[in-house]
């Protein structure tokens, strides 16, 4: 096949997967409007019964809005189940209406049922030509758990739509529990049950209703599970653990989040080479990647590439955290776009200097700590003593500000581990009084290459003194030479951008309203005081960005990554209902 046939071919399976997708949306939109709109959803039903037929899916309701709309989702994410459960019932309907054209004059005489066999046999023919696009792999359990759903969720729907027929039946003659059961079952698989052979029950409008619900609900359930994605990886092993070290002390000195693979909850794809790496996460149907890949440069793109094919293998959506602008660009040559989320603040130890006017605040808050009497220890994690460290672990974990430990792009979620003995632990202590020497603050730093170090973990007293974080990153830039070190990566500032030019004079109203709702939400989640944490520093702004591949995915990811950070927690069973207990890796 020439390079531009297969251009052709691709061309046209693309249009054909567009086609089914806009179609499935299409009828969701209508069968949405018919449920709504009484007289629109009756013309519907009314074309769709005796001589009358409607194209596929078309049949107005809640239920058959949600089947089509999820169905479209499926679709749209490449499923393979979702494209051959599509075709199958299409092109059964595409035969059965053309039998009926045929053999029956009735059915030939309705311009309408000329139009619904037209739909119906093109939307089945564009899933054939757009056979290629339609190649994500779901869980292998999805059949039976989809079995166990239907079965274990139509015996509780309809036990819940038995009572409360028994509760609100009017009807003047007893009914027994078989009927009304019966009842709530045939309200369940059907939105127009003939309550004709039901005469012992009469049940208000507003019962059917609920129960049509109940059926709308358990229908996306059993959908959700016999479609639901491979829901996990393989983690991290000690030897893929072991390769990643490698990769970062050839190249760990390029990208300060570097070290952060090493996360054990994340999953690893290398390029063919060997020679770089994806290190990433799959959240809620989206495969989360964070900072560049690792490795050598030149490799970054085959690393890439094979992370892409997993993706879209198993339909998630591919989206990454934190990339710097080198591996944004690269990342974006795999079709990928980029949305600068914020910047990383960089202090170039050498350079930096408390003196001058502009570095006044922070020298004066400097020196009120110090006047106090608190003193700060630095050392690596591979010089404290186990005991030691045991204690020190014990405070963090009193210190920590609820029960999820947050992080997962810029934040290693471990401490203390024994593979990590080059990372840099920061103690501070008070100064005079009763409680001289008493620890009262801790800050631990990952390795950035051989003369880097970047923020890792911020812990402190509830009751100790403001400022303790500020003064122990002083010390820390002011005494780098004892851990031999040039540079340091502080926080990640989100839209800092948005806060350093939307008060300046001459700022416009789209960026002063963008400042304006920043700053109003930066009462809860600290958007802005975090900025202006670390810009006392006089730092150098590193921009950050995230990468995806479709707009429409933006939800989904920010949902994700909220997941992901810890900032979100996925309903589901409580902890100590729960079979299985994560352990909690150190």
């Amino acid at each position: 096949m020439s390079p531009d046939e297969g251009r052709v071919r691709g061309s046209w399976s693309q249009r054909g997967a567009a086609f089914g997708i806009w179609y499935l949306r299409t009828v969701t939109f209508l069968n949405f409007l018919s449920a709504v709109w009484v007289s629109f959803g009756n013309d519907i039903r009314r074309h769709n019964s005796a001589e009358f037929f409607t194209p596929y899916l078309l049949t107005a309701g809640f239920a058959s809005a949600a089947f089509s709309l999820f169905l479209s989702v499926t679709l749209r994410r490449g499923k393979r189940a979702a494209w051959i459960l599509n075709l199958v019932l299409s092109g059964l309907l595409t035969l059965l209406f053309a039998f009926g054209m045929v053999a029956a004059p009735e059915f030939r005489g309705h311009a309408q049922n000329w139009v619904s066999l037209v739909l119906t046999a093109l939307f089945a023919i564009a899933l054939v030509a757009g056979r290629r696009e339609f190649a994500a792999k779901g869980d292998r359990a999805n059949p039976k758990l989809a079995a166990a759903v239907a079965a274990g969720g139509l015996l509780a729907a309809s036990l819940l739509a038995t009572l409360l027929v028994t509760v609100t039946n009017t009807a003047a003659g007893p009914s027994t529990f078989v009927q009304r059961w019966r009842y709530g079952l045939m309200r369940l698989v059907s939105l127009a049950a003939d309550d004709r052979a039901f005469p012992e029950i009469a049940t208000p409008n507003w019962v059917n209703v609920a129960i049509n619900v109940l059926s709308t609900l358990l229908l996306v359930a059993v959908l959700w599970a016999a479609f639901r994605s491979v829901r996990s990886t393989e983690a991290l092993t000690a030897d893929d653990e072991e390769r990643l070290r490698a990769l970062l002390a050839r190249h760990g000195d390029r990208d300060s989040l570097g070290y952060f693979a090493l996360r054990r909850d994340k999953s690893v794809l290398f390029s063919p080479s060997g020679k770089a790496a994806v290190t990433y996460r799959v959240v809620g149907g989206v495969s989360l990647a964070s900072g560049d890949p690792l490795g050598d440069p030149e490799a970054w793109p085959g690393a890439i590439e094979v992370w892409l094919a997993e993706a879209r293998e198993h339909g998630w959506a591919p989206a990454v955290m934190g990339a710097s602008e080198e591996g944004g660009t690269i990342y974006a040559r795999h079709g990928l776009d980029a949305l600068e989320l914020g910047d990383e603040a960089i202090v170039e130890t050498g350079e930096f200097t408390l003196d001058g006017r502009a570095m006044r605040t922070v020298r004066q808050a400097y020196n009120r700590i110090k006047r106090a009497g608190y003193t700060v220890t630095i050392r690596r994690h591979e010089d404290i003593p186990a005991a030691e460290m045991d204690r020190l672990l014990q405070l963090a974990d009193d210190w920590r500000d609820g029960e999820t430990e947050r992080g997962f792009s810029m934040a290693l979620g471990r401490l203390g581990d024994p593979g990590d003995g080059r990372c840099v632990m920061l103690e501070c202590r008070s100064g005079g009084g009763e409680e001289a020497g008493e620890l009262r603050a801790l800050l631990s730093f990952v390795p950035w290459g051989a003369k880097g170090l970047s923020l890792d973990l911020m812990r402190r007293d509830r009751n100790s003194e403001n400022g303790l974080m500020e003064f122990m990153v002083l010390e820390l830039i002011q005494r780098a030479k004892e851990v031999e070190v040039t540079q340091l990566s502080l926080n990640f500032a989100m839209f800092r951008s948005v806060f350093e030019r939307g008060s300046r004079l001459g700022a416009g109203p789209v960026l002063r309203l963008w400042h304006s709702l920043l700053s109003f939400f930066s009462r809860w989640w600290q958007i802005e005081s975090l900025y202006r944490a670390n810009a006392k520093y006089r730092p150098i702004w590193e921009p950050r960005y995230m990468l995806f591949e479709k707009s429409t995915d933006l939800l989904r990811i920010g949902i994700a990554a909220g997941r992901a950070e810890g900032f979100l927690e996925a309903p589901g069973l409580p902890k100590w209902l729960n079979r299985k207990h994560l352990e909690n890796v150190r």
